[in-house]
């Protein structure tokens, strides 16, 4: 897809078609961005929720600034951690123990309060119509629901909207969400009943609605009745976070990732630690490229591990894991002869364990029924990236509303020595973390990011790496093949382990596997095109206004843009 003047990619199609609306009704990218991620709660809330969680960074084009919103909710004030310890060997369970206040709606909102030119509303009606008129049913969605029919069928609610008749819904059904459409009516409403005061009064009034309204009301109520912790006081003194993107240099490009709330600097220390190896040298996709990099991912997942948390509870030394000096230092100890055999022992701080299971011994989680992405490139520069995500397996939809409360709470850890621990007001370390990549000098932009749970950095690299170092087009870099090392603790209660673990879609060859294999890897081949290898979306906008937009095969992705 190549266009000169505005452009959308994003995790469903739909949402694309909804983001590209706003676009040629005159909205920015941010207008547009919103509406393509408040779609996604809707087209794909087997994995995005309305009440979720919701990342985002943008590139202001007249002010020059790069910011992120968190889209982050904190654990209530009445979490007790030791019940989890007490009554759960330690382990995060399914239900609204695992809820942490809804940010997505206020994330939203807060982009259009900053940057956006249209109303909540304008953004909102194509989600409206989505949930109340219904949509087709993709294959994809079809199978997330089946495979985790027995996780649906737990909670009436859930099973009412994702089990239809008892059974889930098959490729091309009619998928309604009534309760969802009035919710996102409502928050609709209230605002047109306030706008007349001005467009931040009608924002302001839509959050309320949400956060300090019947809607939070009826959350709370739910809370209650379940045996959760969420209180209308957790929502009404909510607010996410903004504050400049932190970036890193790589072969001349600024890559800006988001901070140590979620795993976003993984992102920026891998290319820090490979700035200046001569990639192309090693091969694309050859066994010394594939070795290579997953040693270093190893040694940014131990990091992760050991260092990322909340930094409004953790001193987490950004400056230090992002420096040359210490990226080299680091790089240096990634063997190229052998393959680490678990993670490495961090560059700072103390190695841990956490309560884990054997990733083969597991069961399957809600915890990783995934994410989605949107980003838009519009014609005055300005860029949008966003990560929405949140299942709707793990905990009972709230009556009456039609979607599940955050359960982003499963990506904490009880142990009292994690940086990511579970306790009051603290955010869990999110795995969502859109990124933008710059280059002043040359004078293109690219926003990317993936659904995959810890895999999305991983995802994401490849293909930057693909583009910006191999040359490909957006859409080649996409359709490459791709690897994912598991050789660490994941996000997700209980935390699985795979020690040496590297998964490796077929197409990258037999006699590359084996060589892998020879190394001391343990390697498992992924059916081509296997959706939890991502779900890679981005734009690549050049000097000359340019774009050149690509989406993944592995989903149900799409690009428009002229």
């Amino acid at each position: 897809m190549i266009g000169t003047r505005h452009m959308v990619a994003a995790g469903h199609y739909l949402a694309t078609q909804a983001a590209f609306q706003i676009l040629e009704a005159g909205g920015n990218a941010v207008d547009a961005g919103v509406a393509g991620g408040i779609a996604l709660a809707v087209v794909q809330s087997e994995y995005v929720g309305f009440a979720g969680v919701a990342p985002i960074m943008i590139h202001h084009a007249e002010s020059g600034r790069t910011i992120t919103i968190s889209g982050l909710g904190t654990w209530p004030a009445a979490t007790d951690v030791d019940l989890f310890v007490r009554e759960h060997g330690g382990r995060i369970p399914k239900g609204v123990l695992r809820s942490v206040v809804p940010a997505a709606p206020d994330a939203w909102i807060t982009a259009l309060e900053l940057y956006g030119t249209m109303s909540f509303g304008e953004c909102a009606v194509a989600a409206h119509r989505f949930a109340s008129e219904g949509f087709a049913v993709p294959s994809l969605m079809a199978e997330i629901i089946a495979d985790h029919a027995d996780e649906y069928a737990v909670y009436p609610g859930n099973a009412a909207i994702y089990l239809p008749g008892g059974k889930p819904p098959k490729a091309g059904d009619i998928l309604r969400q009534t309760d969802l459409g009035n919710a996102i009516a409502y928050m609709i409403d209230e605002e047109k009943a306030a706008a007349t005061k001005g467009r931040e009064t009608g924002l302001k009034a839509a959050r309320d609605a949400f956060y300090r309204g019947d809607i939070a009301r009826r959350i709370a109520e739910h809370q209650r009745e379940e045996g959760g912790w969420l209180s209308e006081d957790d929502l009404s003194g909510f607010r996410v976070e903004v504050e400049d993107a932190r970036s890193v240099g790589f072969g001349g490009a600024e890559v800006f990732y988001c901070g140590p709330w979620c795993q976003g600097p993984l992102l920026g220390q891998t290319l820090a630690m490979l700035d200046g190896t001569d990639l192309r040298g090693l091969g694309h996709n050859s066994t010394r490229y594939i070795h290579h990099l997953t040693e270093v991912l190893k040694l940014a997942y131990a990091d992760r591990h050991a260092l990322y948390g909340d930094p409004n509870f953790n001193d987490v030394p950004i400056d230090r894991l992002m420096s040359p000096d210490y990226a080299r230092k680091r790089a240096a100890l990634a063997d190229p002869e052998r393959a680490h055999p678990g993670l490495p022992v961090p560059g700072i701080g103390a190695h841990w364990d956490p309560v884990v299971t054997s990733r083969e011994d597991m069961p399957r989680d809600p915890g990783e029924l995934d994410t989605s992405y949107v980003c838009v490139i519009d014609r005055a520069g300005n860029v949008f990236s966003a990560t929405p995500s949140d299942g709707s397996a793990g905990a009972p939809v709230v009556p009456g509303l039609g979607f599940v409360v955050s359960g982003r709470g499963v990506q904490a850890f009880t142990e009292p020595d994690a940086p990511a621990r579970v306790g009051p007001g603290r955010r869990p370390r999110l795995t969502p973390n859109p990124a933008i990549a710059r280059s002043v000098r040359d004078g293109w932009t690219m926003p990317i990011g993936s659904p995959g749970n810890d895999v999305q950095p991983q995802a994401m690299l490849q293909v930057f790496l693909n583009v910006h170092v191999f040359g490909m087009s957006p859409q080649d870099a996409v359709d490459a093949p791709r690897f994912a090392t598991f050789s660490y603790p994941r996000s997700s209660s209980p935390h699985p382990y795979s020690p040496g673990l590297l998964q490796v879609e077929e197409r990258v060859g037999s006699e590359v596997i084996e060589a892998l294999e020879d190394l001391g890897h343990r390697v498992r081949a992924w059916s081509d095109w296997h959706f939890t290898s991502g779900g890679v979306c981005t734009i690549l906008r050049d000097r000359q206004g340019r774009l050149e937009g690509a989406s993944d095969l592995r989903r149900p992705t799409s690009v428009a843009g002229w």
